[in-house]
């Protein structure tokens, strides 16, 4: 069994196989505290993957959420989070974030996560088109990424499609309000350092 999850999870974590102490455990439990204070009214995960981080964040914060809607591609995936991490005001539901008609379909929310997830997508512009057209105005959108040698260029990375640079991290939320860059450091998050080199990038976006 622990095989076939590893197969078609890929990239996507799956606490009860691995150690409390692994580092990329770690680094995406962080993610989700990290975001924690900004969830509220009506939240999106979007690429949810197994629904762990959506079940910590649902239960932390109950009295500010009113629903929160959680989207990832794989069916398998879905059908495990729905059994693993159940809550009453979660929804795992099956769906495409490169969809152009997915903000039809899903709707408007007050906050969007979207973690380790553009990176996987071959049109990122129109997946940050997507994320803005879903997100109310005053709402707040989280997202993270790795960093790499740029748009289009190959990653050592299988499941990546491609990997930006931190200027092209920045450049995707030219059209928001109010944006703070973030960067993390294994758990830790960081505003930049001089002679500090950095790998993931996050962003916290007001519309």
């Amino acid at each position: 069994m622990v095989m076939t999850l590893l197969e078609w999870t890929g990239e996507r974590i799956i606490p009860k196989l691995l150690k409390p102490t692994n580092g990329m455990l770690l680094e995406h439990i962080a993610r989700y505290y990290f975001a924690t204070p900004y969830i509220k009214g009506r939240v999106l995960d979007i690429a949810c993957g197994t629904g762990y981080g959506c079940h910590m964040v649902a239960k932390d914060r109950k009295r500010e959420l009113t629903e929160l809607i959680a989207v990832d591609i794989d069916d398998d995936t879905i059908f495990y989070a729905n059994r693993e991490y159940h809550h009453q005001k979660i929804t795992y539901q099956k769906a495409d974030a490169l969809d152009p008609a997915l903000p039809e379909k899903l709707g408007l929310f007050d906050t969007i996560l979207s973690f380790e997830t553009i990176e996987h997508v071959a049109d990122d512009l129109l997946f940050m088109d997507n994320l803005y057209r879903m997100l109310k105005p005053g709402g707040t959108l989280v997202l993270s990424s790795p960093f790499g040698r740029g748009r289009g260029k190959e990653t050592s990375e299988p499941f990546h499609v491609h990997q930006l640079t931190p200027q092209e991290f920045e450049e995707l939320f030219v059209r928001f309000s109010q944006v703070e860059i973030y960067y993390q450091r294994g758990p830790t998050f960081e505003k930049p350092r001089d002679g500090v080199r950095y790998f993931i990038g996050v962003a916290v976006c007001t519309k």
